[in-house]
């Protein structure tokens, strides 16, 4: 059992199926049927004129950033957003790009003043301000589509582009009860990772106006991310978005089992009505040893992250039956210790 993150999720055996099967073609070239098909068939689906498959969703987010912005020039984003803490400094050291970073609110947004305060004037000791970029979801948080109207008119107020990381924005969509065309309508560009939550093993898409996604291919190429016969990983892609988005409340339904049933152990301080998706952040109190007890519990088969607070990612591969055991060998180790 890992309890880790959903990037750890095991390919379907469809998934595999399709992947033994996949026609193939040099897709630099063009010339990969599975790629095209998944392309064309991802920017319809999500109400976009053009899609690029990538292999990973940082690479999907640097061509996002790399294609809205160019040297000098800068984007907004949140204090915890992935693409400014956890992904390399791409934007900037790849991309000559400044990030500029806006502290999100408890529920995951950005304040439009504070925004708004962040956009540079029109002057040359500035970088120019030329994008807005938010996460959805981001911590397991999902922003309201309330909230993302009032992004769409805030950017086009200021002459921004707005894109979404869009890595777990399905799950968003699940937990909105709407059509993902609701979310992604707001937005310029969006990034989908495949690789989480929906199971593919490998592979995010970047969606934008063909203009924009030929400028995505072009630096793909430039960053080293042309590939060949990779339809083998688009087939899996396409059951990711086709087969595996309807299980993913189950997940969501085992993160608010995990959360209510970790609440009622001594130390663990979980707001349960927080967990709104698949992931549960815990914060223990200091007589509990994290690393003695990520030890013992991978003695037994089970992997959690170390860290306070916890981080808990409900995905696939993770069972209720698993998640009642993950809670009764933590409740053993704090008896005993």
């Amino acid at each position: 059992m890992d309890f880790r993150s959903d990037t750890v999720t095991q390919p379907t055996e469809a998934m595999r199926i399709a992947m033994a099967n996949a026609i193939v073609g040099d897709d630099v070239y063009g010339d990969d049927p599975t790629i095209n098909a998944l392309e064309i068939w991802a920017a319809e689906r999500h109400g976009f004129e053009a899609a690029i498959f990538t292999s990973s969703g940082t690479q999907a987010n640097l061509l996002g950033l790399m294609s809205h912005c160019g040297r000098g020039e800068e984007y907004l984003c949140g204090q915890q957003a992935h693409n400014y803490k956890f992904e390399g400094g791409g934007a900037a050291v790849l991309g000559s790009i400044q990030p500029q970073p806006i502290q999100n609110e408890p529920n995951g947004t950005l304040c439009f003043k504070k925004l708004e305060q962040a956009i540079k004037p029109d002057d040359i000791h500035f970088a120019q301000t030329k994008l807005l970029s938010l996460e959805n979801t981001i911590n397991g948080k999902v922003l309201p589509l309330d909230y993302l109207r009032e992004a769409r008119e805030f950017t086009q107020r200021h002459n921004l582009q707005l894109h979404l990381d869009g890595a777990r924005v399905y799950n968003a969509a699940v937990a909105l009860n709407v059509d993902i065309k609701e979310i992604a309508c707001h937005f310029d560009s969006m990034t989908i990772c495949l690789s989480k939550g929906l199971s593919a093993p490998v592979g995010s898409l970047l969606l934008g106006t063909k203009e924009f996604i030929t400028r995505a291919r072009r630096i793909r190429k430039m960053l080293g991310g042309g590939m060949r016969q990779a339809g083998i990983l688009a087939a899996a892609g396409k059951i990711a978005l086709t087969e595996q988005v309807n299980r993913l409340q189950t997940d969501h339904d085992n993160a608010k089992r995990l959360a209510t049933s970790l609440s009622e152990l001594d130390g663990f301080d979980i707001n349960v009505e927080h967990v709104q998706t698949n992931i549960v952040f815990a914060k223990l109190a200091p007589h509990i040893d994290t690393l003695a007890m990520q030890s013992q519990l991978k003695k037994e088969g089970i992997i959690i992250s170390s860290g306070n607070p916890l981080r808990f990612v409900l995905h696939n591969d993770v069972q209720a039956s698993d998640v009642d055991i993950l809670v009764e060998r933590i409740r053993r180790f704090i008896t005993a210790n």
